[in-house]
């Protein structure tokens, strides 16, 4: 099973996300906030990695900077999620590691294409 790492802040976001992705057959964890996301990568060794932007004690940006930087996590496929889609945060995501980049509310059938598209094998049903 794939195991995602799913890492947010807002309890709506999470309930919505894991529910729809475990239908899917998805394993989820969820941090919520970005430096327990960190832990939580190393701990967890998730198959790839869902990182909302705006986070508090460690944000998104720099979450993703610490886990591409580490030997044991820097494979691990990460895919940006934010709600505050302003020119350039997609170029300011890939910069910061982001392997993809999506907005919220999440669309889940183009999320899915984005999860299939870096895990070929592991996105099937």
């Amino acid at each position: 099973m794939t195991k995602i790492l799913y890492v947010e802040d807002n309890e709506d976001n999470v309930y919505m996300l894991t529910r729809r992705l475990s239908r899917k057959g998805f394993e989820l964890v969820v941090a919520g906030d970005g430096a327990q996301g960190v832990a939580m990568a190393q701990t967890e060794s998730p198959t790839l990695i869902l990182m909302d932007l705006s986070l508090p004690v460690m944000d998104g940006w720099e979450a993703t900077r610490t886990l591409k930087a580490a030997p044991e996590t820097r494979g691990i496929p990460v895919i940006a999620l934010s709600a505050h889609a302003m020119s350039g945060d997609r170029e300011r995501a890939l910069e910061a590691g982001c392997d993809d980049y999506d907005t919220k509310p999440v669309d889940l059938p183009r999320l899915l294409g984005k999860i299939e598209a870096l895990l070929p094998d592991a996105a099937k049903p």
